[in-house]
């Protein structure tokens, strides 16, 4: 069988060994962790000890951190007119979206359509904080939540996070930041962000899938009724027994991605430049999306202008080479790149490569050789036509 190249972590990194370890531990615990005997004790203990874990990487307080399905459901938690703090019962009357956020995001979950506003990008990506400025002027006296990213899933550009925040928390608003692409893979902490709510996925940092969390700046902060109504999991703000051993590998995968960001982020970022430097060596034409912008170290999003992305990277699979065309979750619909399209590209689509803790220098090398394969093939094909 021939060695994959999988360039695709920003979808779902590789369980780590040690997450696995982590896991195949926690299953030998039989107990529901709401249960008070002894076999239900052992079960509590490994879901706050994980819970802790989780609570150190973000700079939480551990009761502030929520375990989710995925941070899907984790934004719909977050993402409501009924969010407030203690003693604060009026609820935000509007909220303001980023451009390039996520699918999942700019479906704006429980807030009324006609409350939502989006606010553009410039066109290397980042958030307009001029735009900002006058989205909230035009709301003043209304309170508001920004969600916008920490780092962009398509492009790996990095959000003004924390200046959206002070702009945002001086018109009495409140911040929540998906931090899905950035967490594990630079520093992302409340510290750092600024924000009121971050929210992450497992898999995306070499824990199981199917696990998320969403993490309060501090334990004021409450989202009103839970989605998931039932017992009082969770704080009472997620019904549902807890899937112990995936919240064991979740935290599990996540100590060890923010063991040595620094160390591990230049690794990252010379691949991501290596790279680059293959797909312009193949194709000097080809553009490169947010490549002025400040960019998390371990993702590119390309086109080469004539080459359809799509064709591209079946063309690319077929050849053991995995990468992606967009955001995973739409990826296998024929759909234009609404983060392209918000950055005034000309292309509708690009092509994302995406690198992580199993990734080699290997990897580069024959993405390159292969990628220029592919190139030359298709553009004959286009010459002879």
């Amino acid at each position: 069988m021939p060695v994959r190249v999988y360039l695709d972590h920003n979808a779902t990194s590789p369980l780590r060994p040690v997450a696995r370890a982590a896991m195949l531990d926690a299953f030998e615990t039989l107990g529901n962790p709401s249960s008070v005997h002894a076999e239900g004790r052992a079960a509590k203990a490994l879901l706050e000890d994980a819970r802790a874990a989780v609570a150190r990487a973000i700079g939480a307080a551990r009761r502030s951190v929520v375990f989710t399905s995925g941070a899907t459901e984790a934004a719909s938690l977050a993402l409501s007119p009924a969010l407030h703090r203690d003693g604060d019962q009026a609820p935000i009357e509007g909220l303001l979206i980023g451009a390039g956020e996520h699918l999942c995001v700019l479906q704006g979950h429980r807030f009324p359509l006609d409350t939502v506003e989006t606010v553009p990008l410039t066109r290397e990506g980042v958030l307009s904080l001029d735009a900002l400025e006058a989205a909230l002027a035009r709301r003043s006296g209304q309170r508001v939540m920004l969600a916008l990213q920490a780092v962009n899933n398509e492009t790996g550009v990095i959000q003004p996070v924390a200046e959206a925040a002070a702009l945002v928390h001086a018109a009495n608003g409140v911040v929540v930041c998906d931090a899905v692409q950035a967490v594990g893979r630079r520093e992302t902490t409340f510290a750092t962000t600024g924000a009121d709510i971050l929210f992450f996925s497992s898999h995306k940092l070499g824990g199981p899938m199917g696990i998320g969390a969403l993490a309060f700046r501090d334990e004021s902060l409450h989202p009103g009724a839970p989605m998931l109504r039932g017992g009082g999991q969770e704080f009472g703000r997620r019904a549902g027994t807890e899937n112990v051993s995936g919240i064991v590998g979740f935290a599990a995968a996540l100590t060890a991605a923010t063991a040595d960001l620094a160390r591990e982020g230049s690794r990252l970022a010379d691949l991501r430049d290596a790279l680059e430097r293959q797909v312009l060596k193949v194709a000097p034409d080809a553009r490169i999306y947010g490549a002025r912008a400040p960019r998390a170290p371990n993702a590119s999003a390309f086109a080469i202008p004539g080459l359809a992305p799509r064709t591209m990277l079946m063309a690319l699979d077929l050849e053991n080479v995995a990468l992606s065309a967009g955001s995973a979750c739409s990826s296998g619909k024929m759909t234009e790149s609404h983060v392209l399209a918000a950055m005034g590209a000309v292309e509708k689509e690009a092509l994302r490569a995406s690198f992580g803790w199993s990734s080699t220098r290997e990897d580069v090398e024959v993405f390159g050789k292969v990628l220029a394969r592919v190139v030359d093939r298709m553009r004959s094909r286009h010459s002879a036509a």
